[in-house]
């Protein structure tokens, strides 16, 4: 990294906050940032520095503030401006850092910027949308809204129907409505977008993770338009603000690093295979031992030579659009699962309550646009009282349903245990601190990932400290040919290595960490 890129990130363990079910202090049945300032301590105490914070900025929540309807404003549900400072500067007082949730590519039908776009007169905010020219031409490839004002024409939508997309330009117009990116619509769409910016990092935010990062110019098939805008913004950023830390929700990180980036996501949809690991019918961390993780590593190998080889590929484990990993990854296989998630390059990121093993909870009808995703996001299961510890409201007011099963795991009683799962993720946490190897910036190279074979095995190394990972989430024993010769063990779980023949062998369930001569 560039002594102007934030190097706090070198050494960034994230916890994601879905604020509206993490800790309710009002009795209202939702999360706020009071709940969140109160918990930062344990946050720390699980060995995380930093946090992304899901949107939390004033929004009529038809999809969980992923619909923006004020970029200024704090959603009151969660307190207000001052409050979201106050966490600011409580997260900062303990050495911790915040990412909130930057929602670039479209806002909900209730801002006034879209309300004022539906006039037929026109007006500054005209073409802050992508529009049509007709009320008969819907924009291809996309849905749209029309019908709904005096307004000629349709207004394209990202997602949801309540979701019009904000017009950053074309890269390549083919229609009369297509606006390029240096008109001057797109042109006062991008500086909005930096005003937004400026405004929280002045208030002390320490920089975004962007949805959606990599579809805001259309038609833009090799994303060198929205490349462009996003290098265009990283230069206001060094202006003005050169600590802010990026992190783009793209999937494609030559292209998102290139954009001025400091991090992309691997996404859970697409060509990543990701899932392949922790969500399918038969996962690689299931000990049924009939996963494959060979595509996961040729795809993330492929990525990771086009970013130049640079640790910046950040696999979560899990988020509010997937379901809880242990929804399909059981028992001692998610501390094998949470091995690897932490000895892994890049920024790890805990979605809040993983530590613990919540599950998603079944049944369960949509709440806020979450449809299938609803029993990911369920509120946070602290201790034993009323409603988990997470309200003092009642039952039948929580934001969503909790897991109501008499065995449902709390972060009190995992405290307690040394061989709980939030016990073995802290105690990762600290090895993976303890070597630069093993680190964020610690470059990979995989060692054994062999099509439908178990274990999985990488060399993590930075400068002449060298870490052999090997991984074996199978129910039985299992080994490679390796050559290299190992120095003393800096982790493990279900057994130490062997050594037979000029093969290793993995016990069964096992994670382990090696030092190498």
């Amino acid at each position: 990294m560039s002594s102007r890129e934030p190097k706090w990130l070198r050494d960034a363990v994230f916890y994601e906050i879905y604020p509206q079910s993490f800790l309710d202090t009002n009795a209202d049945g939702i999360g706020d940032f009071e709940g969140i300032i109160r918990k930062l301590d344990y946050i720390k105490e699980l060995g995380c520095n930093a946090i992304w914070l899901n949107p939390c900025f004033e929004s009529p929540f038809g999809d969980a503030g992923y619909d923006v309807s004020d970029y200024y404003k704090a959603a009151p549900r969660y307190g207000t401006n001052e409050d979201l400072r106050r966490l600011f500067d409580e997260a900062h007082n303990r050495d911790m850092h915040v990412l909130l949730d930057l929602v670039p590519g479209h806002t909900s039908t209730e801002h006034k910027w879209f309300k004022k776009s539906l006039s037929p007169y026109r007006n500054e905010y005209t073409d802050r949308y992508v529009w049509t020219d007709s009320v008969w031409e819907e924009p291809q490839g996309m849905g749209c809204i029309r019908g709904i004002s005096d307004r000629d024409g349709s207004c394209a939508v990202n997602f949801f129907s309540h979701q019009p997309a904000l017009n950053y330009g074309f890269y390549r117009p083919q229609r009369p409505w297509q606006q390029p990116m240096d008109a001057e619509g797109p042109k006062a769409t991008l500086e909005e977008l930096k005003n937004i910016m400026r405004f929280w990092l002045g208030m002390g935010c320490d920089g975004f993770r962007v949805d959606m990062a990599g579809s805001l110019v259309k038609l833009d098939e090799e994303s060198r338009g929205t490349i462009a805008l996003w290098q265009n913004v990283r230069e206001f950023l060094d202006k003005e603000f050169p600590l802010a830390a990026m992190v783009s929700e793209w999937g494609e990180p030559d292209k998102s690093l290139e954009g001025g980036f400091h991090m992309d996501f691997l996404l859970h949809f697409g060509p990543s295979h990701y899932n392949d690991l922790f969500r399918c019918e038969e996962p690689f961390f299931s000990d049924r031992g009939k996963g494959d993780v060979s595509e996961f590593v040729n795809k993330y190998v492929e990525n990771y030579n086009k970013s130049q080889r640079k640790g910046l590929i950040c696999i979560p484990s899990g988020n509010h659009d997937m379901d809880r990993l242990a929804r399909s990854i059981k028992g001692e296989n998610l501390k094998i699962a949470f091995a690897f998630l932490l000895s892994m390059p890049g920024a790890p990121f805990i979605y809040y309550g993983d530590e613990i093993g919540m599950r998603y909870v079944e049944g369960l009808h949509s709440v806020e646009g979450g449809y299938g995703r609803t029993g990911s996001r369920s509120p946070m299961q602290w201790d034993d009282s009323t409603n988990a510890g997470f309200s003092c409201a009642p039952k039948e007011m929580l934001y969503i349903k909790q897991d109501e099963s008499g065995d449902r795991p709390t972060a009190k009683e995992q405290m307690e245990k040394d061989d709980s799962l939030r016990s073995e993720i802290k105690r990762l946490i600290a090895v993976r601190r303890s070597s630069e190897a093993l680190g964020n910036m610690g470059e990979i190279e995989f060692v054994y990932a062999e099509k439908n074979s178990y274990p999985l095995a990488y060399l993590r190394t930075s400068g002449d400290e060298k870490v052999l990972v090997v991984i074996n989430p199978s129910s039985v024993e299992a080994g490679f040919e390796c050559e290299l010769e190992t120095a003393g063990c800096l982790y493990s779980l279900g057994g130490e290595l062997k050594r037979e023949n000029g093969r290793i062998v993995a016990m069964p369930n096992s994670a382990c960490f090696y030092r190498v001569k």
